[in-house]
């Protein structure tokens, strides 16, 4: 459930050159779409493009600074509930889950998918759906704010240093893989975390279901999350579902979340891009997504 996908020609007779050295597919003001490292699935933001994107973003933003990670917001036990009626509705905004910005023209909102902050050793990571970061080439034009709310940027505004996807993804677009971690950095704050800030969810592979959760994410036309809870449930070996009328485009890459421990067991993405007006999907976190996750923490390395 995402915005436009990403064009490599734009309106008014601005065209975007297609360079044949494979390097970029796509050029406009600010929304160059390149191939990275496509066999790996992998993508190191050049950091002017990435500073490019940050002030494109702040430019419609006021960024704030609070301070020390808060607790991550969560369901204290046995006071997780169904949402009734079972649809999505607006919630407040939560510090480790936040709205992925794409300034620039390339046919998108400001905001178009969602995105949330995932413990790893390094505290710089985000996790989204892979149809938010990749399509026909890597977007390097990506904002993450976390805890966005009616223009405000309370803990910043947070730019890619690499981007992985499965390599299945960028091949065909492999609905079972539809999971992107981004690592991130916030200009002008040398050596700051985002986890430190935000605080973050801790991941669960291989999650019994069903399992009571909740989801959250951003419509790409509003400027505060919608969230729903409901149980999830396996659909098939490769994916989740979440059944929640209401859940409209930008919510892309939102968190599901277990009721227990608000652990992070998918993002909405995967079957149909997403789901449908009364159906969400996600991933299944299993194997694949450990091994993608693993080779993310590990960074330069891998």
């Amino acid at each position: 459930m995402t915005g436009r996908a990403v064009r490599v020609c734009v309106l008014a007779g601005m065209c975007c050159a297609l360079m044949v050295a494979g390097v970029a597919f796509g050029l406009n003001r600010m929304g160059t779409v390149v191939r990275g490292d496509a066999e790996r699935g992998r993508y190191v933001q050049d950091p002017a493009l990435a500073d490019q994107a940050a002030a494109g973003a702040l430019e419609k933003l006021a960024e704030g600074d609070r301070g020390a990670a808060p607790a991550v917001r969560g369901f204290t036990e046995g006071a997780w509930k169904e949402s009734e009626p079972l649809e999505a509705r607006e919630v407040p905004a939560e510090p480790a889950v936040g709205a992925l910005f794409s300034p620039g023209l390339d046919w998108d909102a400001d905001h178009h998918c969602s995105g949330s902050v995932v413990h790893s050793p390094g505290g710089d990571l985000v996790v989204t759906a892979a149809h938010c970061v990749y399509a026909g080439g890597f977007r390097t034009n990506l904002a993450f704010v976390p805890g966005y709310e009616e223009g405000k940027a309370p803990y910043g505004v947070w730019v890619p240093t690499r981007i992985e996807v499965d390599p299945r993804w960028v091949r065909d677009s492999d609905p079972d893989v539809d999971v992107a971690f981004i690592r991130v950095r916030r200009g002008g704050h040398p050596g700051q975390r985002l986890e430190d800030v935000t605080g973050a969810h801790p991941i669960r592979f291989g999650q019994q279901l069903p399992v009571p959760a909740r989801l959250m994410g951003y419509p790409n036309d509003t400027e505060r999350p919608l969230g729903c809870s409901h149980p999830a449930v396996a659909d098939g070996p490769a994916q989740l579902r979440f059944d929640c009328a209401d859940v409209p485009n930008g919510t892309s890459g939102g968190p599901v979340l277990s009721a227990a421990g608000d652990s992070l067991i998918g993002v909405i993405g995967g079957r149909d891009g997403g789901g449908d007006e009364t159906t969400s999907y996600s991933s299944y976190f299993g194997e694949d997504i450990r091994a993608l996750y693993e080779r993310a923490v590990r960074g330069s390395t891998a």
